[in-house]
C-alpha cells in the first residue's frame, strides 16, 4: 500500500536521552516491521553519522540520508528531505541525546535531533533504557517532553525491562506524567550490534545482518504498538530546496572497500544526479585507480586496521602516485592518512603509505578528535575554489605527528575555535581530516 506515493509523507523521529539506550536496534526493527507491512519507508539519520545509513538501507530497502541542521543550509536540507517523495512514511534516527548539539550563538541544541524534528514537524518517540529505575524513568521522560514546547514527544518505548513488575511500575510513572507507552522491550543480551572504536561495525561486515534485523522486527512486533506509531506520524514539507553537492569532476575514481567506506549518501547522489560517473576501485584488493578518470577520491574508513595490507598494495600505490603526477587526488580522514608518508598502527609499527603528502599519523598515540568543522579554503581543492567555506565533521582517534606541507584551509570548530587539523596540499594532492558535508553557499 502506498498511501503517500506522490505526496509528502508523514514522519517521526526515534531518539533517546543519550547514546547507548538501544535506539538503533529499535530503529532497525521498526524500519523492517513497517516495510514488512507493505509500507514504503524512507529512513533518515539526524546528524553526521556515515555508518548508520547503510544499516537503514539494509532494514527497509530504501537509501537513507543524513539531515544536519548545523552543516547544511536550508536549501540543501530541503533537497535531502525531498528524497522522501513517493514514500508512505519517514522514520529518522537521532544521534546522541535528543537535545545534544552545539551552543553556537547561544542556542542550546543547534544541530541536534530535536532541531531536525522541529524543522520537519516530526513527533519524537523517546527510547528509554529503564535499567535500574522504574517510576523515576517518567521524570526523565517528562523533562524531555517539556524542555522544548515547540517539540512534540508523542510517546516512549521502554527498553531493557527486567520483569512484568518492573514494567508495571514504570508504566504507572508514565501514566502520571501523561506520556503514552508505545511498547516495553524485555531485556535481551542478544539484541546488540557489534561495535568498534568509531561506533558500529559497517553493515557490510555484519556476519548475518538480514537475520539480525528480522529478529529485531519480530521482537518489536511482539512488544510494540506499531499501529499507534504509524498513526502518530506527521510532518511538513520543506519549502527551500537547493542542489545537492555538485561533483568535483566528471569521472571520479572512488576507493570503496572495508578501509574506505565513509561517504555521505547525499554527496554521492548529488554527484550522480549531476551526471558524474563514479568508478569504484579497491585499494585493499591492490587495484589501482582507473588512469582515464579525472579525479581520485579516497574517502574515510578504517585504514588503521588494514595498514599492513595497504602498505603492501604496490599496484594501488604505484598507480596512485602516477595518477597524482598529472591529475588531482583528494583524501578525507582515513584517505588523507593513506596519502601521507606513513601510518603508525596500534602496535607502534610504521607502515609506508603513498607519500603524496608528508603527513605522518599515529593510531598508537590515540586521542579522540570529534566535532563539526568549518573550513575556509586557503587554496583550491577538487570541486571548490580558494576562499570557499565548507562545513563538515571530524571523527577519528589518530594523531598527527608530522604535517610539513602547506595547509589547505583555516579550520575551526562549531564555536569558532581554531582547530590544528588544517588539511594539507602538495602539487595536485589535497587532503583533510574532516568529512565534507556541504559548502555554505
Amino acid at each position: 500500500m502506498t498511501e503517500g506515493a506522490g505526496s509528502w509523507p508523514p514522519g517521526l523521529m526515534v531518539s533517546a536521552p543519550s547514546s547507548g539506550t538501544g535506539k538503533t536496534t529499535v530503529m532497525l526493527g521498526l524500519l523492517r516491521a513497517l516495510a514488512d507491512d507493505g509500507l514504503i519507508v524512507q529512513p533518515f539519520k539526524s546528524g553526521p553519522d556515515y555508518i548508520d545509513p547503510a544499516f537503514h538501507h539494509a532494514a527497509c530497502g530504501r537509501a537513507s540520508f543524513n539531515l544536519d541542521t548545523w552543516a547544511m543550509n536550508k536549501g540543501v536540507f530541503g533537497a535531502i528531505a525531498s528524497q522522501a517523495k513517493g514514500a508512505d512514511i519517514c522514520v529518522a534516527e537521532g544521534s546522541m541525546g535528543l537535545f545534544d548539539g552545539v551552543a553556537t550563538h547561544g542556542f542550546i541544541g543547534f544541530g541536534s535531533s530535536a532541531e531536525t524534528a522541529r524543522m520537519m514537524g516530526w513527533p519524537v518517540i523517546l527510547v528509554l533504557d529503564v535499567s535500574g529505575q522504574a517510576q523515576s524513568a517518567a521524570a526523565t521522560a517528562l523533562g524531555f517532553a517539556s524542555y522544548d514546547p515547540e517539540l512534540t514527544v508523542a510517546g516512549v518505548i521502554l527498553n531493557r525491562v527486567a520483569s512484568l513488575r518492573h514494567e508495571r511500575l514504570t508504566r504507572l510513572g508514565m501514566k502520571r506524567a501523561g506520556l503514552p507507552v508505545l511498547g516495553a522491550l524485555p531485556r535481551r543480551g542478544d539484541l546488540t550490534l557489534p561495535e568498534r572504536h568509531l561506533g558500529l561495525i559497517q553493515a557490510a561486515e555484519h556476519p548475518d545482518l538480514d537475520a539480525a534485523i528480522a529478529g529485531y522486527a519480530a521482537f518489536l512486533r511482539e512488544h510494540v504498538d506499531l499501529a499507534a506509531i504509524r498513526a502518530m506520524a506527521s510532518g511538513t514539507t520543506p519549502t527551500a530546496q537547493a542542489p545537492l553537492p555538485r561533483p568535483p569532476a566528471q569521472r571520479i575514481a572512488l576507493a570503496q572497500d572495508a578501509a574506505f567506506s565513509f561517504t555521505y549518501p547525499h554527496v554521492l547522489k548529488g554527484w550522480r544526479d549531476s551526471g558524474a560517473e563514479i568508478i569504484p576501485f579497491s585499494p585493499l584488493s591492490d587495484h589501482p585507480p582507473d588512469p582515464s578518470t579525472d579525479l581520485v577520491w579516497l574517502p574515510g574508513g578504517y585504514p588503521e586496521l588494514h595498514a599492513g595490507r595497504l602498505a603492501a598494495a604496490s599496484r594501488f600505490l604505484q598507480g596512485l602516485r602516477r595518477f597524482a603526477e598529472v591529475k588531482p587526488v583528494h583524501g578525507e580522514c582515513g584517505g588523507y592518512m593513506v596519502l601521507g608518508q606513513s601510518l603508525i598502527d596500534k602496535d607502534g609499527i610504521a607502515h609506508r603509505m603513498a607519500g603524496l603528502l608528508g603527513l605522518v599519523t599515529s593510531y598508537e598515540t590515540r586521542r579522540l578528535h570529534l566535532g563539526y568543522r568549518r573550513a575556509t579554503l586557503s587554496a583550491p581543492m577538487p570541486g571548490h575554489a580558494a576562499a570557499t567555506a565548507l562545513r563538515g565533521h571530524e571523527f577519528h582517534y589518530s594523531t598527527i605527528l608530522e604535517q610539513p606541507d602547506e595547509p589547505l584551509a583555516v579550520v575551526t570548530d562549531a564555536d569558532g575555535g581554531i582547530v590544528p587539523e588544517t588539511g594539507s596540499r602538495r602539487g595536485k594532492t589535497t587532503g583533510t581530516f574532516f568529512h565534507l558535508i556541504a559548502a555554505e553557499a
